[in-house]
């Protein structure tokens, strides 16, 4: 059975930001905020497969891609945080979230559930704005390539 190219790719992030932050997490650079703002590439990388699959198979009009990509960003930003909840949880839980970065979009002491809540708002939000960067990416390269 093979799976939905979304699926597929947003699979991919998931796996993407869940090695780097185990990386960054036995380096100790786990609290460091700017290196977090890398995941985007790995959602960049997804959502490019997906879009790149559609052309080749000749899916070119926009709305579908930004419903594809779209799709394949959001699955990814989901499992992620997903997965982080989980290793939250296997770490300590609430008591953990100190082990994590101190910039966090809510500010305060947010709780297991609370800090997860706001990486999947922040994380849809960059997920929206690479989407909308491939997209126009794409339809510049396809747009000269006619």
């Amino acid at each position: 059975m093979k799976l939905p190219k979304e699926l597929f790719n947003g699979l991919l992030i998931f796996i993407g930001i869940a090695l780097y932050f185990i990386i960054m997490e036995l380096m100790g650079l786990s609290k460091e905020i700017y290196l977090r703002m890398l995941n985007a590439v790995f959602v960049y990388y997804g959502v490019r497969r997906t879009l790149k699959t559609n052309f080749q198979e000749g899916k070119s009009g926009y709305v579908f891609n930004l419903i594809s990509a779209g799709l394949t960003a959001i699955l990814g930003v989901f499992l992620s945080v997903l997965g982080l909840l989980i290793y939250i949880y296997a770490r300590g839980g609430d008591d953990y979230i100190n082990n994590l970065s101190g910039e966090f979009i809510f500010g305060g002491n947010p709780t297991a559930n609370q800090y997860a809540f706001g990486l999947l708002f922040e994380g849809i939000a960059s997920a929206v704005i690479i989407v909308f960067i491939a997209m126009q990416l794409w339809r510049n390269k396809t747009a000269t390539s006619d």
